[in-house]
């Protein structure tokens, strides 16, 4: 499977399906938008302004976005995608970026922000290879939270471990893991 940087000149608006697509039954999606309208417009804005890199797989059947330790986000930029997608719903994506900011390590570290195969191809090893190439970048620890628990395994797989379990205000539970520098 070949893994590549995003075009995001071409290839925005599928970058954003299938991240959707991808996250279609996540309860961290749902409880941010309970209505699937402004999904992909809130993926583009996050992968291509608010966060460094964006791996894709083959013809974007999978999609990894990356920051590397120390990484800001364009906010300028990103808050207007953000709030022009999510509506009203921003408050919960604020609410959602201060909760896991208090839980990530202080250390620096590579940050998994979302890795998201279109449900078709879920379990086909799209996911793997976007996890294996993103690190293979990484000269140090990564760390990533999970929304659904039933990805922790598939994590740990790759070398991550749970370092602790934590709720959303008002929402569902999210797994924090680190995988140490290879």
């Amino acid at each position: 499977m070949p893994i590549r940087a995003a075009r995001w000149e071409h290839e925005a608006e599928a970058i954003g399906d299938a991240l959707a697509r991808a996250f279609h039954d996540d309860p961290v999606i749902r409880w941010l938008l309970p209505e699937p309208e402004g999904t992909a417009a809130m993926f583009v804005a996050l992968a291509r302004h608010m966060h460094a890199i964006t791996d894709v797989a083959g013809d974007v059947s999978g999609v990894a976005v990356w920051d590397p330790p120390g990484h800001r986000p364009d906010e300028e930029v990103g808050i207007p995608g953000l709030v022009a997608a999510m509506g009203d719903r921003v408050t919960y994506g604020m609410t959602l970026e201060e909760t896991m900011a208090r839980h990530r390590p202080e250390q620096p570290h590579w940050y998994l922000a979302q890795l998201g195969t279109v449900p078709e191809l879920q379990g086909t090893g799209v996911g793997g290879a976007l996890l294996r190439a993103g690190p293979a970048r990484c000269d140090g620890p990564v760390y990533l939270e999970s929304s659904k628990e039933s990805n922790v395994p598939f994590y740990e797989k790759h070398g991550f471990q749970v370092t602790e379990r934590f709720t959303l205000p008002g929402g569902p539970p999210v797994w924090g893991m680190w995988r140490p520098a290879l």
